[in-house]
């Protein structure tokens, strides 16, 4: 019989920049007393890790340049917020009026270049969070540091919420992993019919932070880390193999 556990760490401290999130993941984890193994997994929200990293930007700085000015009156967005997303994009997909979809520099497609507002202290203030300047550094990083405090070699995936384009909703996906295999190629396996697989690939680590998701939630659970466990150990493919060559995308 197959099982897969997933357990918050309750009682999570707000995160604050500067703070050591390796040090405050295990405290949560021995606080709760839980058997750690090797395959196991630490889902953590894209937000903390931001927070911990320092990634604010707050309105009253940004002067918006002409082209943010422009898509500022299309969108019906702040202009400085505007400015923001731009400054961390290379590409405006689609907009109208309160939506703007860029190509974040880091490759997702996504609104907003995933910049926040929500959970942030000083939002009212005009404080913005970004994500990550590179989250697979920011998984290995976390990893690494919790090795050192646990003696076991979790894997780390950093969740974030996506909207996509043909569902309504929002979903976790990983921008963010180490020590896990994010991109599952079984092209060649056998189904089981003894059908060869000729297109089946698995966004493994997607998948990890979708079901985290349900546990962390979207508003004020406070509940930004999910240990995964149950799975066999995995090697390391890190969150970035799963952005598609622009190249292969049908939709451009």
């Amino acid at each position: 019989m197959a099982r897969l556990t997933l357990t918050t760490l309750d009682d999570f401290p707000l995160v604050n920049p500067g703070d050591d999130l390796a040090n405050l993941v295990a405290k949560g984890l021995k606080r709760q007393q839980v058997a750690l193994g090797r395959g196991d997994v630490v889902v953590i929200a894209q937000k903390v890790v931001s927070k911990a990293e320092d990634r604010f930007r707050n309105l009253a700085d940004i002067t918006p340049g002409q082209d943010a000015l422009d898509l500022a009156e299309e969108t019906d967005k702040d202009p400085r917020l505007v400015q923001a997303i731009l400054d961390e994009s290379t590409e405006v997909v689609r907009k109208r009026k309160g939506v703007l979809v860029v190509r974040h520099r880091c490759g997702w497609v996504m609104a907003q270049a995933g910049i926040d507002q929500s959970n942030v202290e000083g939002s009212e203030n005009g404080a913005l969070l970004l994500l990550p300047i590179d989250p697979d550094a920011s998984a290995a990083r976390l990893r690494a540091a919790l090795l050192e405090r646990l003696d076991v070699p979790l894997g780390v995936v950093i969740a974030d919420s996506f909207g996509r384009p043909f569902r309504n909703g929002t979903t976790g996906v990983a921008i963010g992993a180490a020590g896990v295999t994010s991109f599952m190629d079984i092209r060649g396996e056998r189904d089981l019919y003894g059908r060869e697989l000729k297109v089946s690939t698995v966004a493994h680590a997607d998948e990890l932070a979708s079901a985290a998701s349900l546990l962390m939630g979207q508003g004020n659970e406070g509940c930004p880390v999910v240990l995964v466990q149950g799975l066999a150990p995995s090697r390391e493919v890190p969150a970035a193999s799963l952005i598609r060559p622009l190249e292969d995308d049908l939709f451009r």
